[in-house]
């Protein structure tokens, strides 16, 4: 805790006299740019990955960066209103124009997923949240054969952006304005141990090193 009280002093002596004037600007309103969708993972901030200065982002975070399939206002649930409650208020309130959808190497949610039933069982919040990407892990057990767990790691946290991307589009809202050219939607996996970040190509099923 010592730790987090010395940053938030050295933020409001340093940092935030630095960019005083964009905090006065924020104090009424925000207009995001970009919904940025990213894993909960501590390694990942994506302010520090975009070089995004505040009121540029509007973030959220979850377990394996999941977006859950789209449904009629009463039949949401706890485990995901609050995802798609984010989702509908940056589309329907803020229009943002772009959505990101951000996995990164190494995700314990992607993991998580290949846990045996009693481990499960014993986290099920986390267990009820996974099966929302149940189609991901069909898809890499397809494709991977025998025991190659770091072919099968990469493999999943890949296919889980592209299923999360298709997810989103089930949304009324984000499939029209997407259609219509008003909404960009950008799948991107960042790599921890390199910095480096891929965006997917969807002509090409493949994702490209940008920077």
């Amino acid at each position: 805790m010592h730790n987090l009280v010395a940053g938030l002093i050295k933020f409001r002596t340093q940092d935030f006299e630095e960019h005083k004037n964009l905090f006065c600007k924020l104090k009424r309103h925000q207009e995001p740019h970009t919904l940025f969708i990213g894993c909960s993972d501590s390694r990942v901030v994506p302010e520090l990955i975009t070089k995004s200065l505040p009121g540029e982002l509007f973030v959220v975070r979850n377990i394996a960066n999941i977006v859950p399939n789209y449904k009629q206002p009463h039949e949401y649930l706890a485990t995901t209103s609050a995802t798609t409650a984010a989702i509908e208020y940056a589309i329907m309130v803020l229009k943002v124009k772009n959505i990101i959808i951000c996995g990164h190497s190494n995700c314990g949610g992607c993991a998580a997923i290949y846990l045996p039933e009693d481990v499960l069982d014993k986290i099920p919040a986390t267990k009820k949240w996974l099966e929302t990407s149940e189609n991901v892990k069909k898809r890499v057990m397809e494709e991977v054969k025998g025991s190659d767990l770091e072919m099968r790691e990469w493999l999943t946290e890949h296919i889980n952006i592209v299923e999360q991307i298709k997810h989103l589009l089930t949304y009324p809202y984000v499939e029209e304005k997407y259609n219509k050219g008003e909404l960009d939607i950008v799948g991107m996996y960042y790599r921890i141990e390199t910095g480096e970040v891929y965006i997917f190509n969807s002509q090409k099923s493949a994702f490209e090193l940008v920077n």
